[in-house]
């Protein structure tokens, strides 16, 4: 079998690996698919995912204590051999996060291989969910069942948070964070999504970077909603619904969220400085006094570069009149807006009210959720996730970032301090751009990889 040419280890595939491209082979071909719309819900689907974790993990089934939360959530607690350890006067346990739901497949007649087929080439498992966020699934319970059966029990507590909702920032996981603040768990470290081994990080930077997630940007829905009397096309007022929404929108598409760098960038390019070609890594390492001057000059490098600056707003739906040569009587617009450090929903909502300036325009938050605080790149938990890093990827520095998504894990952040974002597995730009879109797929030695990582931390712990 020829191996994946994104690994850091050698030779053959070991069992490990194998099993695990097996495991999430077969997970695959459960369509759990997130929706708002309860119609679109199978929740068959995600029994049936269950009934096949329990298939392929009797160890953790029968040896860990599990329970369901919000229904199809999954929350596992590992006892550990010294239960009473603390940190900082709390609990001393570890909460190791993942979810199974997965977003829709469009035009599943362009992916190489079907979405939900789970299809092993001998490299690569295909499949809509096999990076985001089926396989770290995978990785973390084939450690566990391979521990369990050596007989291996961890010091302190460790929960595995398994998530069926976090597509549609369900309550799956604030489901959970109550459970654990009822029985007064305080985890030192929680570890979810959001990062990976990523090549490509920048451009000009060859070499791989650890991309840890140390906070991340806050989410905000904002429906706005015009209204007007409709009647036939043919007799058009001035500055009806849809005419009315659309300046919106512009006024929105032309005055931008100001720019500013927050500290944890800042750390970011630091830490990258070492990495980058001259004269980037002279500019890079000099990131804490020139952060204005990089503010400025990020969002002239393209979308991905200016989101790392300032809030963004995406207008991603529209609606209006059902008919080609009907006024539309109402006219609404979802706006998605991705929270930058020091923002809130608030604050956002003013600036956005003050920018649309029109009373008639209203507006309604259906969803928002401020940035999560920051998390320390230093320190125990920041060194302790570092050295798991270096051990299975050598050579490969741990760089804190900025996530610009949302993940299940902001809403631990209510009681731990220490909340990473990072997926222990290979990803280059093409890797990372095929999450949520065409041919998602994982390489089995990256799936190794995974494992070895998880089996690690958990030695460790």
């Amino acid at each position: 079998m020829k191996p994946a040419p994104d690994s850091f280890l050698s030779g053959a595939l070991y069992l490990p690996g194998q099993r695990a491209a097996a495991s999430l082979s077969r997970l695959i071909q459960h369509p759990t698919v997130s929706s708002r719309n309860p119609d679109d819900h199978n929740p068959e689907v995600f029994e049936s995912f269950l009934q096949t974790l329990c298939e392929l993990y009797p160890l953790v089934h029968t040896q860990l204590e599990l329970e369901r939360v919000n229904q199809h959530g999954l929350l596992i607690r590992w006892a550990g051999s010294n239960p009473s350890g603390t940190y900082d006067g709390a609990i001393r346990a570890t909460i190791l996060m993942a979810h199974y739901d997965v977003v829709p497949a469009a035009e599943p007649e362009t992916w190489t291989h079907p979405p939900f087929s789970g299809h092993n080439d001998g490299e690569h498992v295909w499949g809509r969910g096999t990076l985001d966020d089926k396989g770290a699934l995978v990785a973390w319970l084939e450690a566990a069942e391979a521990l369990i059966e050596q007989g291996f029990t961890p010091q302190n507590d460790v929960y595995f948070s398994f998530g069926n909702n976090e597509e549609t920032a369900g309550d799956s996981a604030k489901a959970a964070v109550e459970l654990l603040k009822a029985r007064g768990i305080s985890p030192w470290l929680v570890l979810d999504e959001g990062g990976a081994i990523a090549t490509g990080v920048l451009s000009g930077i060859k070499s791989p970077a650890a991309m840890v997630g140390v906070a991340e940007k806050g989410i905000m829905d904002l429906q706005l909603t015009t209204r007007s009397p409709g009647g036939h096309a043919s007799q058009p007022p001035r500055m009806g619904a849809t005419a009315r929404l659309a300046r919106a929108i512009m006024r929105l598409e032309m005055q931008q969220f100001p720019v500013e760098l927050p500290l944890a960038t800042v750390s970011m390019f630091e830490r990258l400085a070492p990495l980058a070609p001259k004269p980037m890594s002279l500019v890079f390492s000099r990131a804490r006094k020139l952060r204005l001057a990089l503010a400025r000059i990020l969002p002239l490098m393209g979308p991905e570069s200016s989101a790392l600056v300032r809030t963004t707003m995406a207008v991603t739906t529209l609606s209006g009149s059902a008919g080609a040569n009907v006024l539309a009587a109402t006219a609404t617009a979802n706006v998605n807006i991705r929270l930058a450090l020091g923002q809130t929903v608030e604050s956002a909502l003013k600036r956005i009210t003050t920018v649309i300036a029109d009373p008639a325009v209203e507006m309604m938050v259906l969803e928002g959720s401020d940035p999560s605080p920051v998390s320390p790149d230093e320190g125990e938990a920041w060194e302790f996730l570092s050295g798991c890093i270096s051990t299975v990827f050598p050579h490969v520095p741990a760089v804190p970032y900025v996530m610009l998504a949302a993940t299940d894990s902001r809403r631990f952040t209510e009681i731990c301090a220490n909340v990473y974002r990072f997926a222990p597995f290979v990803m280059d730009t093409a890797a990372r751009e095929s999450i949520h879109g065409v041919d998602e797929k994982i390489g089995l030695k990256s799936l190794s990889d995974g494992v070895r990582f998880c089996e690690t931390l958990l030695r460790r712990l």
